[in-house]
């Protein structure tokens, strides 16, 4: 297993990539601090929807830098959060307490786990490129199947209330 990435040494790699993490936080909650209120009416307000947006400020009024912290590992609300905690005024010592814990861990676990399953999947082929060839079929059968269980959920849930 190599010791860099893109030829920086892997712990400049993962500084950086916390770093980018970090201030994309600080930028979210920036753009949410300069919108406040009139992050409703914004066009990405409208975008995101009315019913959506009350539920995160609720969950960030709630939860405050818990949900900072935590919204680093959801998909979307990793985006959502931090603009509404902005938005809402949340105090800044706390909001950058969670964002620097939250992008330290969320970047290290999904680039040093990323790097891993990939260096080891490699590991594997070069060893048998059948098992790797196999482990690549598994993982598509596996997705596909996510995939076709989540689009068939509603259609199945419209069907059981009519029975």
């Amino acid at each position: 297993m190599p010791k860099d990435l893109f030829g920086l040494p892997l712990w400049a790699a993962l500084a950086v990539a916390i770093l980018i993490i970090f201030v994309r936080g600080q930028a979210y909650y920036w753009i949410g601090r300069g919108l406040g209120a009139r992050i409703h009416t914004s066009r990405l307000g409208r975008r995101v929807g009315e019913e959506r947006l009350r539920s995160v400020e609720a969950l960030v009024a709630r939860r405050g830098a818990l949900a900072v912290f935590a919204a680093h590992w959801v998909v979307g609300l990793r985006h959502a959060i931090p603009i509404c905690a902005g938005g809402m005024r949340m105090p800044l010592p706390r909001y950058l307490l969670a964002t620097v814990l939250g992008s330290i861990l969320w970047t290290s676990m999904v680039m040093l786990g990323g790097y891993a399953l990939v260096w080891g999947w490699l590991e594997i082929a070069a060893r048998s490129p059948l098992i790797a060839a196999a482990v690549v079929v598994v993982l598509a059968l596996l997705g596909a199947y996510a995939i076709y269980r989540r689009r068939r959920a509603p259609a199945d849930d419209k069907d059981e209330a009519h029975v």
